[in-house]
């Protein structure tokens, strides 16, 4: 089996497992900690040591999302963890601490990878839109397969604010929104989304892609097809070991 350690960094939790590369899968149940507060770099450099400590170690190079920017290893923007991390080269405390060769990259970028490959993206061309609703908003923008990194569409002003902070899952739960009226919020931002960049193709992912028939059919007068992740909230985790295998393979 050809496996790689993947690791998928999160507002409120860190996951991660081996994964398959040969299936674009999980090779084993992933372990799940807690986000620490306040999330400094050392702190949560920490608990991902815990999570490939639980598989006995990462067994050769890591891949590690991040969610903001990230340019050559090294972490631009952190609007849901500290922003102690702005500055720090990541890969290299990274690779430091669990004794690897680490490729870190922002985790809607490692989620659509995954979808591209061998989830809903699959075999798609044109203009391709993967959001994940979570915390935050992630965006990753494909053109003809090509990513376009660090595009971090959370961050469009929607309403006056951060769109995330009107229409990501954390919203919908802070509001204590019903499915439905979530769902018009997340309408607003796919047709402000569709305005920019008119995708052909939306997938949705993070947690709430487990639930969509609670939402989707209630998302109407976008012109692009929706479709949930189908590798659902795993797909961080594949997509972060995708990268490190094309990196340190």
């Amino acid at each position: 089996m050809n496996t790689i350690f993947g690791v998928d960094i999160g507002g409120s939790g860190i996951k991660g497992a081996p994964v398959d590369l040969d299936r674009g899968d999980l090779a084993d149940e992933r372990h799940k900690v807690l986000t620490p507060h306040p999330s400094t770099a050392t702190a949560v450099i920490d608990k991902v040591r815990e999570v490939t400590d639980h598989f006995g170690g990462p067994g050769g190079p890591v891949g590690v999302t991040f969610p903001g920017v990230v340019t050559h290893g090294t972490i631009r923007t952190a609007a849901n963890v500290h922003k102690s991390w702005i500055g720090v080269n990541a890969e290299q405390l990274l690779g430091e601490r669990l004794q690897c060769p680490v490729t870190v990259l922002n985790d809607a970028d490692a989620a659509g990878i995954a979808e591209m490959a061998f989830g809903a993206g699959r075999g798609r061309g044109g203009v391709v839109m993967m959001l994940t609703f979570g915390t935050g908003i992630g965006s990753a923008l494909f053109t003809d397969g090509q990513l376009v990194p660090n595009t971090e569409l959370g961050h469009l002003e929607l309403h006056g604010r951060d769109a995330e902070s009107h229409a990501s899952a954390k919203a919908r739960e802070d509001a204590d929104l019903s499915w439905k009226d979530w769902a018009h919020r997340v309408q607003k931002y796919l047709a402000h989304v569709e305005m920019l960049f008119s995708p052909e193709l939306f997938i949705i992912g993070g947690g709430v892609s487990r639930k969509a028939e609670k939402f989707l059919d209630d998302i109407h007068d976008i012109r692009a097809e929706i479709v949930p992740a189908a590798l659902q909230n795993n797909a961080g985790i594949v997509g972060a070991a995708m990268a490190a295998a094309s990196r340190h393979t």
